[in-house]
This record gives structure tokens, C-alpha cells and sequence, in this order.
């Protein structure tokens, strides 16, 4: 490692390193404890800032893994051992920090010794505790957890110079070194164990522990790197960045949000990729690919389009093949769906929404973007479909006086909710009550004889296809002195008394039929009118 050229951030945490190891040379005062605390705090801001540069190395990293798998698999998979390798020291370390904090100063948990700052300790000062922990009984050291700390920090430096090839390992500097020569404040010579922990104060140990932890963080940033730069030449080289809106639905409801990723694309100009589609698919399977239609392309860019010429969601799927730096074909799926729906209008009459109690009431539903179906409601009676239709039926004739349709539509198996709709729940209008074609005014005496059916139709207009048939009625007539009979009849016909009474009747004579009961699609009922004629 002879004439290796150190990092700005090295140099640093070697300048740091030999402040402590000149602090430790002297008489420990309060001065002396505060500049031990103020390297610890920079040791911990320098950890933190070194996990972040590490997090992002390894986001690279991931992203050349997922282009290119078989390439870079080798690569990776050493990246990740790296990582294993060095969260299982760092995590041995802060076992070890937090236990000697937490005897030194006679904290009841670990937890309590994780959460204690350094600051507030209250024996940071004292080594007795801390030489005890590292060095133990044994006059070298070898008694203690430093020799056992040393084991693994050898143990390491080997494991990780092992995932480089032989050639890059020498570029590499691990630090951490526990060789020395290391020598007292008298020139005489200590082993790693010694000239770390016999007699060091608490401050100065958790620095210490804190700058191995630096160290470890260092080792990991520069084996990944390496093991990174060796992929380099795998990378795609692109000459186009575009910003690129990629939405997440080709529709959208009222009342919903459009959502779309925007992000930064870039692509080679130099080379057109293969790619081919097919529809109504989730996923284009690599032995479907040549039977799947091919999309010519130009400067990098191939554009799809593909006609809505039939409503409903549409589907399609396909495969995108690239060269590259390489040589080698690499193969990247894609998929997508929109919705197609035809040109609408939708007016809703607003003195119209009305459903009659006690017949069929039939109602047309339909919502836009083509559903795989339609799941309607009501809040009173039931509702069926009867073709393209659907029919409400089975109102209450109670206080009820309004019905509310709730529309859910399926799109991809998912139900959505499409709103609901109010109607006014009404009895059906009476009939208009007829006797040979006549409702009021005159008839002649031989065409009531001729007709004597009474019969209900319903008024004009209204467009329900309701057939009704009288039940019973009464017939009444009177003459010119007032005197009369009444005659009370079952059915739709004018009995024989009735027409003898019409026979005997002189012209002018007036006739009356009411109290008429009608049977129709919502039962029988009485209706409230009544029919009067004047014989001619």
C-alpha cells in the first residue's frame, strides 16, 4: 500500500485519530474531557453523513443490477456481502460502546445507555470500569474484550480485501490498523489492546469506538466502489434526456384526482430498440414475441397508437429489446390499459323523476368508459334489469315519498361508486271514466244501449301503458221533478234495471255513474270522480 495517495475525508479521520492519541498522553482535565466529546460528536455527524453516501452507492448500484442481472449479478452479490460484513461489525461495536456505558455508569438497561448522550454522563471521566471491560485482569490485554475486538476488526479487513480481485487490492487502505508499532507515553512499546483501553476514560473510549465505526463505514464506501467501478463499462451510454408525464389512468371521474409520474427520460438516439405488443393482455411471454406486432420507431423513440374503436377498457402489453454496451440483448416488459367510452350527454329532467307506486317504473342506467357491468340499488322497493333496461318495482304506498338509485360500475374487477340519484314516489293518476265514448255532455238514449260498457282509460299523455277495468259502480238518474232511483252494479256493464231506467227516461233527463271502484296494476281501488250525462 506504499505510495498510496489518501481522501481528503482519510486524512481527516487520521488528523482526528492523532489528536486522541495525544490527548490520551496527558493529565485528564476538564478541557480535555470537552475536546474528547467534541471529536466524538464530529466521529458520530461524520457516521451519519457516511451511511447516506453508502445508501445511495447501493440505489446505483441496484439499478445496474436490475438492467442487467447476469452481468452484474457478481458484482452485487459482493456489494451485499460487503454490506453484511460491515453492518455486522458496526452493530458489534455499539454492542460494546453501550455496554461499557452502561457499567461505567451504572445504568439499569442498555436502552438507557443507547439513549444516554455522551454529555451527561456522569462518569465520563472515570477508566476505571472502561480498563476493566477492555483489558481485564491479564497484563497485556488478553483478559479483556479488547483482544476479541481486535480478532474481529482482523477478521474483517481480510473478509472484505477477499471480495476484490488480487490486482485492485492494494489501491485499497482499510485502516484500522492493529499491527503498530505502537509505544506509552514513555517509548515503550504496547500491543493494540493496551494502547487503546488500559486506563482510558470513558469519554475516550466511545470516541475511540465511534472512530473504529468511521473507519468501518470508510472500508465499506471504498470496497463497494471499486467493486462498482468494474461494472462501468456495462452502463447504457444516452444522448437524450426528455421530461417525460406518464399518467396513471387515461380516465378520469368527476370528483376523482388525475395523477401522473413526471420524471426525467433519457434514451440513445443512435439505436432504435425492438419492440412489439400485443392486445388485450397482461403480459407478452418472450415465445409470443414474434407473433406480436412490431412498433417502428426513430432517434430512440417509438410511439404506440392504437385506435378506440370499440367501447370498454383495453388492455395491452409487450416487450422492449435493447442492446447493450455489450453486445448483449436485453429484454424489459411493459404494460398499460385505457378506457374507451363514446361521445355522451346526459339531461336530467328535473320535474320528471318520478316513479309511480304499484306498476313497473322503467329507468335506463348507464355510465361512461364502457364498465365490465352496472350494480344499481334503490332505497325502497327493488330494482331488476329486463334487458338494456331496468325495472323499479314493489314501491310502498306508505310515507315514504322518495326512492334514491345508488349506481356502482366494475372497472377491472374493482367497483366504483358512481353517485345516486333521487325520485319522487307518486299513486298513479286516476282514470278518466267513459261510457260510449262519451265523458261529459250529451248522449243519445239508443247509443247508451247500444255501448253500456263503462270502461277507465288512462289520461293523455301520460305514457305508462296501464290497462284498468271498472269493478263496480253506481247508476243513478233523475227527472224533471227530481225524482229518481239508484242502482248499484258489480262489474263494467250497465244492468238490465239500469237500461230499463234509461228507456223509460225522457229527453233532458239527467244520469250520473259514481262511486266507481277500477282494478288495475296496483290493485283495486275507488276513483274519484264521477261521470254525468244529459239524454238527448
Amino acid at each position: 500500500m506504499a505510495g498510496y495517495k489518501e481522501t481528503p475525508r482519510q486524512k481527516m479521520i487520521g488528523m482526528m485519530y492523532l489528536v486522541l492519541t495525544a490527548l490520551l498522553a496527558l493529565n485528564v482535565s476538564k478541557q480535555i474531557i470537552d475536546a474528547f466529546l467534541l471529536v466524538n460528536e464530529s466521529m458520530e455527524t461524520t457516521n451519519e453523513n457516511f451511511s447516506k453516501k453508502l445508501d445511495n452507492t447501493y440505489s446505483k448500484f441496484k439499478i445496474q443490477y436490475q438492467l442487467n442481472p447476469n452481468k452484474v449479478g457478481p458484482y452485487w452479490e459482493k456489494a451485499q456481502q460487503a454490506h453484511a460484513l460491515s453492518e455486522k461489525l458496526s452493530k458489534y461495536v455499539d454492542s460494546i460502546k453501550y455496554l461499557v456505558v452502561q457499567r461505567t455508569d451504572g445504568l439499569a438497561t442498555i436502552d438507557e445507555a443507547r439513549k444516554l448522550n455522551l454529555r451527561d454522563a456522569k462518569r465520563k471521566e472515570s477508566y476505571n470500569e472502561p480498563t476493566r471491560f477492555f483489558i481485564g485482569s491479564s497484563p497485556d490485554g488478553s483478559a479483556g474484550e479488547a483482544k476479541i475486538f481486535r480478532e474481529k476488526i482482523e477478521l474483517y479487513k481480510k473478509q472484505m480485501l477477499d471480495l476484490l480481485d488480487p490486482k485492485f487490492r492494494s489501491s485499497i487502505k482499510m485502516g484500522m490498523d492493529t499491527q503498530g508499532p505502537f509505544y506509552d507515553v514513555d517509548g515503550n512499546k504496547q500491543n493494540w489492546e493496551m494502547h487503546n483501553f488500559y486506563r482510558t476514560i470513558l469519554a475516550a473510549t466511545v470516541t475511540i469506538l465511534n472512530k473504529t465505526k468511521a473507519e468501518v463505514y470508510n472500508a465499506e464506501f471504498d470496497i463497494v466502489n471499486n467493486l462498482y467501478s468494474s461494472i462501468d463499462a456495462l452502463n447504457f451510454k444516452f444522448d437524450k434526456i426528455q421530461a417525460k408525464v406518464i399518467p396513471r389512468s387515461s380516465y378520469v371521474f368527476l370528483g376523482e384526482e388525475y395523477q401522473a409520474e413526471i420524471l426525467v427520460g433519457a434514451y440513445d438516439t443512435k439505436q432504435n430498440p425492438d419492440v412489439r405488443y400485443t392486445l388485450g393482455a397482461d403480459t407478452l411471454t418472450p415465445g409470443n414475441f414474434k407473433n406480436a406486432t412490431s412498433l417502428e420507431g426513430s432517434q430512440g423513440l417509438v410511439v404506440l397508437k392504437l385506435a378506440g374503436s370499440s367501447e370498454g377498457l383495453k388492455k395491452f402489453a409487450g416487450i422492449i429489446k435493447v442492446v447493450s454496451p455489450l453486445g448483449d440483448t436485453m429484454v424489459f416488459h411493459f404494460k398499460d390499459e385505457f378506457i374507451v367510452a363514446r361521445p355522451a350527454i346526459t339531461i336530467s329532467p328535473s320535474k320528471m323523476n318520478v316513479f309511480y307506486i304499484g306498476v313497473d317504473n322503467p329507468v335506463e342506467i348507464s355510465v361512461p368508459g364502457g364498465p365490465e357491468r352496472i350494480v344499481p340499488s334503490i332505497s325502497v322497493g327493488s330494482i331488476r334489469q329486463e334487458g338494456k333496461d331496468w325495472i323499479v318495482s314493489n314501491l310502498p304506498n306508505s310515507s315514504v315519498r322518495e326512492a334514491i338509485i345508488s349506481v356502482n360500475a366494475v372497472f377491472s374487477g374493482k367497483s366504483k361508486s358512481m353517485g345516486t340519484y333521487k325520485f319522487r314516489l307518486k299513486t298513479l293518476p286516476d282514470p278518466i271514466i267513459k261510457i260510449a265514448g262519451k265523458s261529459e255532455g250529451f248522449i243519445a238514449k239508443n247509443l247508451l244501449q247500444a255501448s253500456p260498457i263503462v270502461v277507465a282509460e288512462m289520461p293523455p299523455g301520460f305514457d305508462f301503458d296501464l290497462k284498468y277495468t271498472v269493478t263496480s259502480f253506481n247508476f243513478q238518474t233523475a227527472n224533471a221533478g227530481g225524482e229518481g232511483s239508484q242502482i248499484k252494479t258489480t262489474g263494467n256493464q250497465l244492468s238490465k234495471d239500469a237500461l230499463a231506467g234509461i228507456q223509460s227516461a225522457r229527453k233532458g233527463q239527467r244520469i250520473w255513474i259514481e262511486d266507481i271502484y277500477v282494478k288495475g296494476p296496483d290493485g283495486t281501488r275507488r276513483v274519484n270522480l264521477s261521470l254525468s250525462l244529459k239524454l238527448n
